[in-house]
């Protein structure tokens, strides 16, 4: 069914409908099975597999090259469908998603093609970006080191999101020479330890734990210079974000609506004999509903501002391609706040809608929140209202991507 006859809006296309209606019976599968994974913790591996087979995970590759050829914003407006069905799903793609923005900004025409097609073939790219500790603002402590003609990577990563379910692992890392590379390695080669350590309380089931490599070889032809990113890295990657925020709040209004619904139990003090007729009851489920269409519309204007950055990028203009990044940056931090308040008050407002029996965790109303509450501490918030801010008042444009870790000196 089309976003209009929901009522989330109009589709991002005229074509939207037709390329994501193929994924809906798979949706409303993995929907079915979410609470009890969430209980029973349970990770979605089989259904992350599904997903890649279906086509899902390779959506933006281009058609000739065996994928969907989406757009930015019709791939957002499907991650929001996903993330109505289970949040944890779009989480576990989202470094498979950036890396293949990666491959379709590549200027190495052969190396894009070989990973285009190998994407359209249904593998799955997982992260290995993150460390904690100590590590150095801008640095990483892996290392890439040349011994008797061959390349190894040894090192420790965390916030390995998605790599458990994953083929290879995309890996950021220092080499002899001090410069950043990446390299590519596959998730079971030698050396390879995926730990499932990840005990977050929100955003349980997305392996997003302890990754450890030793001696692990490296193919000389996948080891490239870290910089060679795409322009749009650091909205997309948020954006994934957004879109799922979008989901967990669609997720939230239906399930409370269906609750109220079914629900027999009416308070004395209250407005109607029946729940679902309740006006202040049916306050709360309208706006709960209200903050997942608004951030469903701020996502797919914050996506048209991304496919501006991917069209100028196209044309080679370097130029353009920084105003229109900048501009993107911007439209993503005034998102980011405003997302982020409007779902979190929203999974909160469920437990107003119902009795205390709605906080039974057989329920599993609580991921909602718990799941919003993880997302909305990534790529800090904190910071977003005063970038904005600073552009309003100074013209500053947005900065580019940032780094963590400690300031030396």
């Amino acid at each position: 069914m089309s976003s209009i006859k929901t009522g989330w809006g109009e589709d991002p296309t005229p074509r939207y409908d037709a390329l994501a209606r193929p994924f809906r019976p798979l949706f409303d599968e993995i929907r079915a099975g979410a609470i009890e994974r969430e209980l029973e913790r349970i990770l979605p591996g089989t259904e992350v597999r599904r997903l890649a087979e279906a086509g899902l995970t390779a959506l933006r590759v281009p058609e000739e090259y065996g994928g969907g050829g989406a757009s930015l914003p019709e791939l957002f407006g499907v991650l929001a469908e996903l993330g109505e069905a289970d949040s944890n799903l779009v989480q576990s793609i989202r470094a498979h998603l950036g890396f293949v923005e990666v491959v379709l900004n590549s200027p190495r025409k052969a190396w894009r093609e070989k990973w285009l097609r190998r994407i359209a073939d249904g593998a799955l790219i997982g992260p290995g970006r993150g460390e904690t500790g100590e590590v150095r603002q801008g640095a990483l402590d892996t290392r890439l080191s040349q011994r008797d003609g061959k390349w190894y990577l040894d090192g420790t990563k965390f916030y390995s999101t998605g790599l458990y379910y994953a083929d290879w692992a995309d890996v950021g890392t220092t080499g002899d020479d001090g410069k950043s590379y990446a390299v590519l390695v596959s998730a079971r080669s030698e050396g390879v330890d995926i730990k499932d350590d990840w005990n977050g309380f929100g955003q349980r089931l997305t392996s997003s734990g302890t990754t450890v490599y030793k001696n692990v070889v490296v193919d000389a032809d996948e080891i490239r210079l870290d910089e060679e990113k795409f322009p749009y890295s650091q909205a997309f990657f948020q954006l994934v974000h957004l879109a799922t925020l979008t989901g967990i709040g669609r997720a939230a209004s239906s399930e409370t609506a269906a609750a109220v619904r079914g629900r027999a139990r009416s308070f004395s003090n209250g407005n109607a004999a029946r729940v679902k007729h309740d006006p202040q009851i049916l306050e709360i489920v309208g706006r709960i509903r209200s903050a997942a269409y608004t951030s469903g519309a701020i996502v797919q204007l914050t996506a048209r501002a991304l496919e501006r950055v991917w069209q100028a990028a196209r044309t080679g203009d370097a130029a353009a391609v920084e105003d229109a990044r900048a501009i993107a940056d911007l439209e993503i931090a005034q998102s980011q706040s405003i997302v982020i308040d409007l779902i979190l008050k929203a999974s909160s407002e469920i437990f107003d809608a119902l009795g205390a029996s709605s906080t039974l965790a057989s329920n599993g109303l609580d991921r909602f929140w718990r799941n919003a509450r993880t997302l909305a501490t990534h790529n800090p918030r904190v910071f977003k209202d005063r970038i904005a801010g600073d552009f309003a008042v100074n013209g500053v444009p947005a900065p580019g991507q940032w780094k963590i870790g400690v300031v030396q000196g």
